[in-house]
């Protein structure tokens, strides 16, 4: 993974000449004075953590397995927001642990974290490090130091249980690696995130994750039936049976709480089938509004596709469905439907005629397959823009059926409150009976200070969103990014209830403090 950027260095590439001088005249996007700082020129803090205490560490993990190296920290120092980006463009290394710390198994997260507690040392835990809601940066202030605790070493597929259509996995699994494993057994999980190609299992867990076929099947909540969980006050063994009604269900507790209340060290996830059959196609709409209709009708009537996903009238016209061709778009709205599994082809005729009577035109499969091949491409396109001098960043939300053009304003109004004459961009990229979330692209020509730039369109959204009656976010997570405004909508009692669990689980508060509460 690139320290300063998304993904595979080798694939990150220039934005074109014709498409740089669109931004010049649309936005006034200029290219920064100041070429990006190297791994090496990163600006960081001493580290902060005794020799007795990385001795300490040494002896519970392995010699080899608790890293001091200035590149080991760098890469552990952010994740990939776009205010996580530019600092690290800047040379900005101020949110470095001071130890990467690999644990081999359950026993010796157990034991580093209770070491941790008893030494005041801030834990944080480290997947994939795609997190871009600043939760990979911990709060210093009285601790004795802070360690990033990097899974990356509990990377096994435990069991397959084929006949409850259950796997049993480390956190630190690949998304990839796991598909890969699964597949051996004829199984997927069907999860596929954009950031599919470098998250962990753990992570989504921990954030709550929703992939781009949840239509078909589930967010990441809905998949995971059990959870072994690590606290410096002892462990979870959560998830005995598929449904319970043993009071309320803890699992449901630790998932979304990136790190705050324990580290998640075993999952047991439902699995399916491999489907024998996928279909992708295109669809426009003649707008939102009609757009939006079409895809209410389809979650709360059927057929549900796989994969359903609606683009606004700039979004579609700027073409960022399909990132490889980018200002190549049309008019109206772009609907994305996938379909996998059995009976694709008739599921696909009876949505047609859904879409069809919605003012639809069928693209064909080209569209679709297109958008496939590429869905993984979008965070490569915001470095290139990032580095031609554009302030980029994504943002979402949900809400119900009824509350969604409100919620889809308030964001836009907001956003354009705040940056002046953004491009602003907005897709459904989650469906449900009853409600959908909202995914918002925003690009605008980068101030003498972005990362101020984009704290103040940020917080507006923030505001907006909870005004509107949306959730603060629907699969990104809260970290600290979202903290003040998840504490909004979930008020004062909410949040006490979060800091007592925090208080029982934690009391000397070193699990990923600053993030969730």
């Amino acid at each position: 993974m690139l320290w300063s950027g998304w993904g595979d260095p080798a694939k990150a590439r220039e934005l074109p000449e014709q498409v740089r001088r669109l931004l010049h005249d649309l936005l006034g996007v200029r290219a920064p004075a100041v070429p990006a700082a190297g791994l090496e020129s990163v600006r960081m803090p001493p580290a902060a953590l005794e020799p007795r205490l990385l001795d300490a560490l040494a002896g519970l993990v392995g010699d080899g397995h608790v890293l001091t190296t200035h590149e080991a920290r760098v890469r552990h120092a952010r994740g990939k927001s776009t205010p996580d980006l530019l600092r690290m463009r800047a040379g900005d290394g101020a949110g470095a642990p001071d130890a990467v710390v690999l644990p081999g198994g359950h026993d010796e997260v157990a034991r580093v974290l209770r070491l941790c507690a008893a030494e005041r040392i801030a834990v944080v835990p480290f997947g994939g490090g795609t997190s871009v809601v600043g939760g990979l940066t911990a709060a210093r202030d009285g601790f004795a130091g802070v360690i990033s605790l990097d899974l990356g070493r509990m990377d096994r597929l435990v069991e397959v249980d084929a006949e409850s259509m259950t796997a049993v996995f480390e956190p630190g699994v690949p998304a990839p690696e796991a598909e890969r494993l699964l597949a051996a057994h004829g199984l997927t999980l069907g999860h596929f995130p954009q950031s599919f190609e470098y998250a962990t299992l753990g992570g989504f867990a921990a954030a709550r994750s929703s992939g781009q076929a949840s239509a078909g099947y589930g967010r990441f909540d809905d998949m995971v039936t059990g959870l072994t969980v690590a606290t410096p006050e002892g462990d979870l063994d959560l998830g005995r049976a598929p449904k319970s009604a043993a009071g309320p269900d803890l699992r449901q507790l630790l998932l979304g709480s990136e790190g705050a209340f324990g580290v998640i060290t075993s999952l047991r996830l439902r699995v399916r089938r491999a489907p024998a059959e996928k279909v992708y196609e295109g669809w426009r709409l003649p707008g939102f509004a009609a757009g939006t209709a079409a895809l209410r009708a389809l979650a709360q009537d059927g057929p549900l596709p796989t994969v359903l996903r609606l683009s606004d009238e700039t979004e579609t016209m700027i073409g960022l469905a399909r990132p490889d061709r980018i200002g190549g778009g049309e008019a109206g709205c772009l609907v994305i439907a996938g379909y996998e599994g059995a009976s694709v082809a008739a599921r696909r005729e009876a949505a047609a005629a859904v879409l069809s009577s919605h003012g639809g035109v069928p693209l064909g499969e080209e569209p679709g397959q297109g958008w496939a091949h590429g869905r993984f491409s979008a965070p490569y396109l915001r470095d290139s823009l990032l580095a031609a001098g554009a302030t980029v960043e994504t943002l979402e939300t949900a809400g119900f059926w009824a509350d969604l053009p409100r919620l889809y304003d308030a964001v836009r109004l907001a956003l354009l409150g705040a940056l002046g004459s953004p491009l602003v961009m907005c897709h459904i990229s989650h469906v449900y009976e009853t409600g959908a979330s909202l995914y918002f692209t925003v690009v605008t020509a980068q101030e003498d200070d972005p990362v101020a730039q984009w704290e103040r369109a940020k917080e507006a959204a923030n505001t907006a969103i909870v005004e509107a009656g949306g959730t603060i976010s629907h699969h990104h997570g809260v970290g600290r990014d979202h903290r003040a405004a998840y504490a909004a909508e979930i008020g004062p009692l909410g949040v006490a209830i979060l800091r007592a669990v925090k208080d029982r689980v934690d009391p000397r508060g070193v699990l990923n403090p600053g993030a969730l509460v």
